[in-house]
């Protein structure tokens, strides 16, 4: 028996359904798995004398995955000072900003003041011939040039007792590829270090990645 066309298409429609459903339950699990990881972990109480400012900070920055659920390098026109992408999307740095204004640090606005006055003394790879408050703060290569600037540089050694919570690395992905993460007070007994908050392509999520990749920076803020 022929089928009609309408019969066609509805086979089609349920079809397209299912495999978005089938998608929906993968990230679902992949999502729950992470989260399972998560909970494996230990939380390291800090040093009776952190200041404030860092506990807010590392607050801040654990708190993303529950709502930073993708990766979008889009260039958006912001607000300033103070201005955000849509918080659940972002790139690698929003990671790093989102966390620096929990612990009262207005990213955007330190590294667009600085590059106002020094502007030649950051990258110009991107052919800017003056300081965009959009997207400056918004790139690795700027922030490791302004953190360097503020005396916050450390040694970056292979050795995990180095990277303490609250600490910033960059890596070297290949290819040109720029990318930075925090060091988290969450620790993994399996790895004996501690675990990395970061968004690298699928919204941001906490993950043992310390020596995954080559390290290019290390950072100590607060």
């Amino acid at each position: 028996m022929k089928l009609s066309k309408r019969v066609y298409v509805l086979l089609a429609v349920l079809g397209l359904v299912s495999i978005i459903a089938i998608a929906f339950q993968r990230s679902v699990v992949r999502r729950i798995a992470g989260q399972a990881r998560l909970l494996s972990t230990e939380t390291k109480p800090l040093p009776d004398n952190a200041p404030p400012t860092l506990k807010q900070m590392l607050a801040g920055a654990i708190e993303q995955p529950g709502y930073t659920l993708y990766y979008d390098p889009a260039y958006v026109k912001l607000e300033y000072p103070g201005g955000d992408v849509p918080q659940d999307r972002g790139v690698c740095t929003d990671v790093v900003i989102r966390a620096f204004r929990k612990g009262g640090v207005d990213l955007q606005k330190e590294v667009h003041e600085d590059m106002q006055r020094s502007f030649k003394a950051y990258p110009t790879k991107w052919g800017l011939s003056r300081p965009d408050s959009n997207i400056d703060h918004r790139r690795v290569p700027n922030l490791q040039t302004y953190f360097k600037r503020q005396g916050k540089e450390q040694p970056a050694t292979e050795s995990a007792a180095d990277y303490l919570p609250g600490d910033l690395v960059t890596w070297d992905l290949g290819g040109g590829v720029d990318h930075i993460g925090i060091v988290t007070n969450l620790w993994s007994p399996e790895a004996g270090r501690y675990l990395i908050v970061h968004n690298i392509g699928g919204g941001a999520r906490i993950e043992n990645v310390l020596f995954s990749w080559h390290i290019t920076g290390h950072y100590r803020y607060f």
